[in-house]
């Protein structure tokens, strides 16, 4: 190999090279490109959860519109709610004695 094919092989594979890291490491690089895959899978299951969220609040609602089953349970547990001719028996309260 002569001397100007040596550095002609050099220069190329400087080039080269410089283009790989320009490719790797450029706003638009590969680097860049791992980010957004990154961003776009965080989004993926962030949609994913709210869908999730969104069927079950539209279940809730469905069933707060027709069944009245429901309706009475939440009135209990939530605001504390009685039906017509139920009575609420409620235990006397009993002196604790601190005696041992």
């Amino acid at each position: 190999m002569s001397k100007i094919q040596k550095k002609f092989m050099m220069l190329t594979a400087l080039a080269l090279f410089a283009f790989s890291l320009v490719i790797i490491f450029d706003d638009n690089g590969f680097v860049d490109l791992r980010k957004i895959r990154k961003q776009r899978d965080e989004i993926i299951k962030q949609n994913e959860h709210v869908r999730d969220t969104n069927r079950d609040l539209y279940r809730e609602i469905d069933r707060l519109k027709n069944d009245t089953e429901f309706i009475e349970n939440i009135a209990r547990q939530e605001l504390g709610m009685i039906g017509r001719d139920e009575l609420i028996l409620k235990p006397r309260g009993r002196a604790v004695s601190n005696e041992r």
